[in-house]
């Protein structure tokens, strides 16, 4: 599938690499399905990533593996929520967090408290609120910029 993008131009996307969100992302609840875009060529694919859509190719979000900037988080949902992913387990189950980037990099953040899950099997997702209090905003800079060693 090729599709045209306002980040990245035209880009080729492997219909078996398309990521159905089956509730969309919260407050874009129409567009559903989406490719995740990263660098190929870095060995660490777990900083920013963007989740492209394929329904609003003017709409790409900044991404990233929660566990690369907090190692502990382990995120609890009410089983519900997952059960229209499919079988989840440790194997088949990517998690990814919103990244939030002001003008001021320094304050970039991850939202904790809803964590997109991807059942790998099948590639449905969804973006679910977590039970706890996991913080909306968690700072990241510091932990990207001592592990990049930038």
């Amino acid at each position: 599938m090729r599709v045209k993008t306002r980040l990245f131009g035209e880009i080729e996307i492997a219909e078996d690499k398309i990521i159905t969100l089956i509730n969309g992302l919260i407050g874009f609840p129409d567009m559903k399905k989406y490719a995740l875009i990263f660098d190929e060529e870095k060995e660490d694919k777990g900083n920013i990533m963007w989740l492209q859509s394929m329904d609003e190719t003017d709409f790409a979000m900044p991404v990233m593996i929660p566990l690369k900037v907090k190692p502990d988080y382990s995120p609890s949902f009410k089983e519900e929520y997952l059960s229209a992913l499919g079988e989840l387990n440790a194997d088949n189950t990517y998690i990814l967090t919103t990244v939030r980037v002001p003008k001021d990099p320094t304050q970039a953040t991850i939202n904790l408290r809803a964590p997109i899950i991807v059942n790998t099997d099948n590639n449905l997702g969804d973006q679910i609120i977590v039970d706890g209090d996991e913080p909306i905003r968690f700072p990241i800079y510091d932990a990207l910029k001592g592990k990049d060693g930038e």
